[in-house]
């Protein structure tokens, strides 16, 4: 007798290897001691929290006003809704207000809120490949189907591809970038056309397909690139985002969902987006964090370090023979492996170099492994060694 539901004992099956790794990684650090284990498995940064952030805390916890911890309106606190909004504005010289503004569990509450304000069931959802595994669980909460779409050799948008994957049933896209797991960014030329793909669709099918972009790592920019603004290329644009990574608190749990103000459906969206924060059971994103980020008006996020990082494990792949596309954002590094079997690939690596890695098969990409370098640096020079190893093993170098 099953004691689980069919639906969710399949999604236990295919559930993330990324959270199948770092479990594994915590057991052998445990095993072998953490010194001898090099993990690159988790999105999870080791930096602590800017001391801005940690002053907040403390000034809102000695603060004597009542009700600071009470509910308020299930999209927010209207002054954090502003604030947001305010930022919002200053980065796209765009119209945003609070009312555009809903804040969420995170950027994963918040694509969970926007999926179930869009989608019907049997409604299409199409993902560019590689992705974000959960982006199909999230999808198929709320009765979608997501569709993936192969990229180019440099993880680009293949526009044709994606022309081809519309049908009737499209109701969004879902854009990651910079993206995870590829460190790809794309370019202000290839949204534009990915946006007149989606106008025209969306006019002969006589349908809204919406851009629903995770912008979860806009601030991990390198190389002096610019954040493209995605809501001024399409109307029906939504963008999610979160605070876990540029402040280092991912166990917060505190983004929020922006709407285009240029959207002519933007009210009723915005309605079925609260509504839909309510029923899922998020009910509101976490009072303390919502009046944090507001005391952090000065703080802006200096990609500098990251970006130190991601030379240094580029350049210990590549020396070590590996083919890989240098990230221009995000944390993470996605090179090819030399072998068929990725998983396979990844079991060498973890029993024989007590290097902790995650497959590409878990990211819907066989023939690749991904890397996460939001670690200290001395790991990154720490693990050089062990990529030399690896690479003269498979005859790279």
């Amino acid at each position: 007798m099953m004691p689980v539901s069919l639906k969710v004992q399949k999604m236990i099956e295919g559930s993330s290897w990324v959270r199948r790794m770092f479990e594994e990684a915590a057991r052998m650090k445990r095993q072998f001691g953490e010194d001898r284990v090099l993990d690159f498995t988790l999105g999870n940064p080791v930096d602590e929290p800017p001391p801005v952030f940690k002053g907040a805390l403390m000034r809102l916890a000695h603060d004597p006003a009542k009700g600071v911890h009470r509910y308020m309106p299930n999209h927010g606190f209207p002054e954090t809704r502003a604030y947001v909004a305010e930022r919002l504005r200053a980065e796209t010289g765009m119209a945003f207000t609070e009312n555009h503004v809903v804040m969420t569990v995170g950027a994963a509450g918040g694509l969970n809120v926007a999926l179930k304000a869009i989608l019907d069931p049997g409604d299409e959802v199409i993902v560019p490949v590689p992705y974000f595994v959960e982006f199909k669980f999230y999808t198929e909460n709320h009765g979608g189907i997501m569709v993936p779409v192969e990229t180019k050799e440099d993880f680009s948008l293949d526009l044709e591809k994606v022309e081809e994957a519309i049908t009737e049933r499209t109701r969004a896209i879902i854009i990651n970038s910079p993206n995870n797991p590829t460190g790809a960014v794309y370019t202000q030329e290839e949204l534009q056309r990915l946006c007149e793909l989606l106008q025209s669709a969306s006019q002969k099918n006589g349908r809204i397909i919406y851009l629903l972009s995770d912008d979860t790592y806009w601030e991990f920019l390198y190389d002096g690139l610019e954040p493209v603004n995605v809501f001024s290329l399409y109307p029906a644009t939504i963008s999610v985002r979160s605070y876990s990574k540029c402040l280092f608190i991912p166990g917060e749990r505190i983004g929020f969902v922006a709407v285009n103000p240029q959207y002519e459906h933007a009210e009723r969206l915005m309605e079925a987006l609260i509504l839909a924060n309510r029923v899922l059971g998020f009910v509101n994103a976490p009072a303390l964090m919502q009046r944090a980020i507001v005391l952090l008006r000065d703080y802006r996020f200096d990609p500098s370090d990251y970006q130190q990082r991601r030379d240094a494990i580029y350049q210990a792949l590549v020396d070590s023979g590996f083919q890989v596309q240098k990230p221009k954002g995000a944390f993470y590094v996605f090179p090819k492996v030399p072998v068929e079997d990725d998983v396979a690939f990844v079991r060498d690596l973890q029993n024989n170099h007590h290097l902790l890695v995650v497959p590409g098969s878990g990211f819907g990409k066989p023939g690749y492994v991904r890397l996460s370098f939001c670690v200290d640096i001395s790991l990154i020079e720490r693990a050089r060694e062990r990529f030399q190893e690896v690479g003269k093993k498979y005859g790279l170098i």
